[in-house]
């Protein structure tokens, strides 16, 4: 599918009527991403506990996160980004407080069209007027379209985390910018 850079995108808070959506998108970006470097065993239980209608529920419902979704003018569901309240990493320790910006994915459809910028300037924004000072993410450090995308958004490397999907080990990047 072609997508102008001229499409329509609008942006809204979540809702229970999303998850399905939000279950069926996230599980097609994380497989597309990373699903070649883990086992198809690991892949399928990690694709459960996150991104099932149930775990996409939770994390609608969860007053610690805020899960704001893209849409096309047709309303389907384009790209997600989750921002979860009160998580921390130790290489955080000298920002005070701060957030997480937890996850972008965007339909591999629409990449290259904005609608990350979007969504991370939208969450931005909320965490601005929620009062943090700093936003922080961890971010494969293999997942080049991510990394030049935070860096075009300021984010800076300030440390490195280890992530598991069952036997295999990944290392993230640390990230964070300031907000206010």
């Amino acid at each position: 599918m072609a997508i102008s850079n001229t499409t329509p995108i609008s942006i809204r808070k979540a809702t229970l009527h999303d998850a399905k959506a939000l279950a069926e998108l996230g599980t097609h970006v994380w497989t597309q991403t990373f699903g070649h470097t883990v086992s198809p065993a690991d892949l399928q239980k990690y694709l459960n506990a996150s991104y099932s209608t149930s775990a996409m529920e939770a994390d609608i419902t969860n007053p610690l996160k805020e899960l704001i979704v893209a849409t096309s003018t047709t309303n389907d569901i384009i790209g997600f980004t989750l921002m979860t309240k009160g998580s921390t990493e130790p290489c955080l320790a000298s920002y005070s407080n701060h957030v997480e910006l937890q996850r972008i994915y965007v339909h591999p459809d629409y990449h290259g069209t904005g609608v990350g910028k979007l969504l991370a300037v939208e969450l931005e924004a909320l965490a601005r007027k929620e009062g943090f000072e700093h936003m922080w993410l961890g971010v494969w450090e293999e997942n080049a379209r991510a990394l030049g995308l935070y860096g075009k958004l300021g984010f800076k490397e300030v440390g490195k985390k280890k992530f598991l999907v069952g036997d295999q080990v990944d290392t993230d990047l640390v990230m964070v910018k300031a907000v206010q």
